[in-house]
């Protein structure tokens, strides 16, 4: 029994750093669905909990194939090259009113449209703008990649780790708000100020002309109309506590739906360019953990919660954050999210307690690159464009701003 799980912890382990690493530049997906299905093989993980662990998933696909339809429907019309068009044009030749103002479009869009969407489909917009700007873009696109994951907890939608770590328990959208609003302000606030900082010296000068704007066409204003829609919709489930992964998926079809009467030809260009690999990769994500939950890791999880439910208030619920925080920089936080959803609905965790850990797992992967699926995605989208951000220039901005806004989001809750 003990090779097992020494095998299990092995099998998933190096699965994990393999997404991490892209060893020969294989996709993410590639090596856990290698992982998953070496654990199934080799009957370590056997099929029938196999495949309730990737049912259990349904409402995370049809949420992750939902918001990956609204946003490349919008990349496809235009509307994310319209929304950095504009930023750039109110920027009036100041690259830190610039900066700013991308800072707000990437908070905007990640509300509405996920984390996943701002590091994506956000990401090369904006490099298109400050390189026509010819403004320094290491400030722009860390922006774009901090508040991706900043502003992941504003709504249930904004982040897919938040469906996974409520599961069926998620909180109605009235009281979300009453629990993340603030805490939300105070990590967008403070990783703002100190993005701003850190990056004065690189935001010195001036912007130059973006000469005529950036106009919608009838398509994008429809896509653009379908996401405003589809936003409402998803709100209103929100507010009624339902499951958001249908509405979500519908609202999307729906709004494809609508441009494509003007132009079927949309439809091809929109599922062609969605990232389908994410599914399976979340999917082979949820047999990992099961397996590792077999092998004693929701033990340890649980056992760890329930030792931080003895520490007073605020203490506990700090070190719960930083502790999942810390463990996504190390094994991704959508594992960690996974891991630790069960581990609180187990443990019975309920509380600032539990909404100190999805602050962790949402917030926290803000001090590395490879923190979160997003700014992995982000990664990828800037080695595609030929612009390189160091894993190292990304952690000394990381170290500064992550422990500081989720030190104040935690401080925050009530």
């Amino acid at each position: 029994m003990q090779v097992d799980v020494v095998l299990i912890w092995a099998i998933s382990v190096g699965s994990i750093v393999c997404m991490l690493l892209r060893p020969r530049g294989i996709a993410e997906a590639y090596w856990v669905g290698a992982g998953a299905v070496l654990l199934v093989a080799s009957r370590l993980v056997p099929v029938r909990v196999a495949g309730h662990a990737v049912a259990e998933g349904l409402n995370v696909y049809l949420f992750l194939a939902g918001m990956m339809l609204l946003s490349e429907l919008a990349r496809t019309e235009g509307v994310f090259d319209w929304i950095a068009g504009i930023a750039a044009a109110r920027a009036k030749g100041s690259p830190k009113r610039l900066f700013g103002l991308i800072y707000v479009a990437g908070m905007v869009v990640t509300v509405l449209l996920s984390n996943d969407a701002t590091a994506v489909v956000l990401t090369p917009a904006v490099l298109a703008v400050v390189r026509k700007a010819k403004v320094p873009p290491k400030p722009y696109l860390l922006a774009c990649a901090l508040i991706a994951n900043a502003a992941s907890f504003v709504l249930p939608i904004s982040n897919p780790a938040n469906l996974v770590i409520f599961a069926r328990q998620m909180p109605p959208l009235g009281q979300w708000l009453r629990i993340f609003l603030l805490p939300s302000v105070a990590a967008v606030g403070i990783t703002f100020v100190c993005l701003r900082l850190l990056s004065a010296a690189e935001l010195s000068g001036q912007v130059e002309e973006q000469g005529e704007a950036i106009r919608l066409t009838l398509k994008g204003r429809l896509a653009l109309g379908g996401l405003v829609v589809s936003g409402a919709v998803l709100l209103v489930a929100s507010g009624l506590g339902w499951r958001l992964g249908l509405p979500t998926c519908a609202a999307a079809l729906v709004a494809l739906l609508v441009v494509a009467l003007r132009d079927w030809a949309v439809v091809g260009k929109v599922v062609k360019g969605v990232s389908w690999s994410v599914l399976p990769l979340v999917a082979g994500l949820f047999v990992i953990v099961q397996g590792l939950e077999g092998a004693g890791m929701l033990k340890l999880a649980v056992r760890g919660l329930e030792d931080l439910t003895r520490d007073a208030g605020k203490v506990g619920e700090v070190a719960a954050a930083f502790s999942v925080g810390l463990l996504s920089n190390v094994m991704n936080n959508l594992p960690v999210g996974l891991a630790s959803g069960a581990a609180v609905q187990v443990a019975h965790v309920t509380g600032n307690l539990a909404n100190a850990v999805l602050i962790g797992v949402d917030l926290g992967p803000n001090l590395s690159v490879t923190g979160s699926l997003a700014t992995i995605l982000w990664l990828i989208v800037l080695r595609r464009e030929q612009v390189e951000i160091t894993a190292w220039e990304f952690l000394k901005y990381g170290m500064v701003a992550m422990p500081l806004a989720l030190l104040g989001s935690v401080l925050l809750l009530r």
